[in-house]
């Protein structure tokens, strides 16, 4: 989509500055097996302390590779649908990349996608670790960051949702139901989303002057097994609470489980919410109150924010983050 404009650095200059071959600087780029690893880390540093960007990306395959670190089938359709109804208006395809599978011997993961030589990717991170956007930065291949788990700690541009917003909503919610024994079930507090839902959660029920009870508070992962377990925990208990928010629906399936177990309905005897408005909540019975993320929207932006690099133009802003909104349904009611 764009050529190579003057003072841009080449692949040729790249290959001097390293010592190496200019087939050498080329493989790298293109996630080809047989180069050293000291070799290729030298080489990917002064691409990306240079700021390469391929001149040709266009001129060989015509698609956005939308690029996964753990394939979330509950997240990714609706990411894709997003991604595919903004690029086909360009001519363009749309591929998907799962990082986390296995890669050949002397390859590292995101060698299989930058052996397709994609116009531009988009990395939806919900595990990416430095080490991976580093490698897909090097490749000069524009890139942007689908980021439902909160914002990243880099400078690439990146699309996510307001996270605080949509756990301030969930729990006044509930609070304007009558509930005051709440309890929240968040996810790994590594994960800014995380931190931002649960602080939602606190804030909202101090503002309404019913702290959180730590006794109430249970960190997991974002799987419906953990929603599961901890759900047990805190409505084993003598003083159970009377709803829960959850850090994602996926949890909150779970507790809609361990209540079914336990013989509490929902929600005559527990309130739940929960939060990304996957496709299943709607299906459950009863029917799950959550919080909806916009995740085809957030496909489209980082689709729209990644043919503009690949055109060479600047990207404003930098970070772009969409409204979250509650969805009330029947797994809420007053106490």
């Amino acid at each position: 989509m764009s050529a190579r404009r003057r003072g841009e650095v080449t692949v040729a200059a790249i290959a001097q500055l390293a010592g190496v071959s200019v087939p050498t600087v080329s493989k790298v780029l293109n996630g080809r097996a047989g180069i050293a690893a000291e070799t290729r880390d030298r080489v990917e540093a002064l691409l990306r302390e240079h700021g390469y960007r391929r001149a040709d990306a266009a001129t060989t395959t015509p698609n956005i590779e939308v690029a996964f670190f753990g394939l979330e089938s509950h997240l990714a359709m609706e990411i894709l649908r997003g991604v595919e109804q903004t690029v086909r208006e360009r001519g363009l395809a749309v591929g998907f990349t799962d990082l986390q599978g296995p890669a050949p011997a002397g390859r590292r993961p995101a060698d299989r996608l930058l052996a397709r030589r994609p116009t531009g990717v988009i990395a939806v991170n919900s595990a990416f670790r430095a080490r991976h956007y580093e490698q897909l930065i090097a490749s000069g291949v524009p890139m942007v960051v689908l980021d439902p788990t909160g914002e990243p700690s880099h400078a690439i541009p990146s699309v996510g949702a307001t996270n605080w917003s949509g756990g301030v909503a969930a729990t006044r919610h509930l609070l304007d139901l009558g509930h005051r024994r709440i309890a929240v079930i968040t996810g790994p507090l590594e994960y800014l989303c995380a931190r931002a839902r649960l602080e939602a959660s606190r804030g909202a029920l101090e503002t309404a002057g019913h702290p959180l009870d730590p006794a109430l508070l249970r960190h997991g992962r974002f799987t419906f097994d953990d929603g599961v377990d901890l759900a047990r925990e805190l409505l084993s208990a003598a003083d159970r609470p009377t709803a829960v928010v959850c850090g994602d629906d996926l949890q909150a399936l779970g507790v809609y489980e361990a209540a079914r177990r336990l013989g509490l309905r929902i929600p005559d005897d527990l309130s739940v919410v929960g939060f990304d408005d996957i496709e299943v909540t709607r299906w459950c019975g009863p029917p799950m109150t959550t919080v909806r993320q916009p995740f085809a929207e957030m496909g489209a932006t980082a689709a729209r924010m990644v043919l503009q690099l690949a055109m060479g133009e600047p990207v404003e802003p930098a970070r772009v983050e969409l409204a979250t909104e509650l969805i009330v349904r029947g797994s809420t009611a007053p106490i």
